[in-house]
């Protein structure tokens, strides 16, 4: 069976795609940005730092790192953004439960991924037909 008889084609317009990449390159920015200063040697302190106070060894850095880092190289590459919008997803409630564990600020520490899971579903619904099919948006 061909790809065409198996999917619902919706129409984007350049302006609506590159809405979509600009939304996308958001949450990729700044979480690769975090993903390899937790990949860096020597860690930063600010990095040792903040991921200690949140209950999380040392060693449990390069692994969240390599994670992250493999979760945005996916949503970042068209062809596996789905996957990689999932795995992100699965990360940011990570970082929502590992938040309010430790009872940080509700606004500025517990929603802060929810914020960046918005970005990344949003930047996605726009470029991706296949997302736009899953969740019509009605005017």
């Amino acid at each position: 069976m061909s790809q065409a008889g198996t999917q619902t084609a919706v129409a984007i317009s350049r302006k609506t795609l590159w809405a979509g990449r600009i939304l996308s390159a958001l949450p990729i920015l700044f979480l690769l940005a975090d993903a390899i200063g937790k990949l860096w040697r020597p860690l930063p302190a600010a990095v040792v730092e903040g991921t200690t106070k949140l209950g999380w060894s040392v060693s449990a850095i390069p692994i969240i790192g390599a994670t992250l880092l493999v979760s945005v190289i996916l949503y970042a590459i068209p062809r596996t953004s789905v996957l990689g919008a999932i795995l992100l997803t699965g990360y940011l409630g990570g970082a929502v439960a590992t938040n309010a564990r430790v009872a940080n600020p509700l606004f500025g520490y517990i929603l802060a991924p929810v914020y960046v899971g918005i970005f990344v579903w949003g930047g996605l619904f726009f470029r991706d037909p296949r997302v736009r099919a899953l969740i019509p948006w009605k005017d």
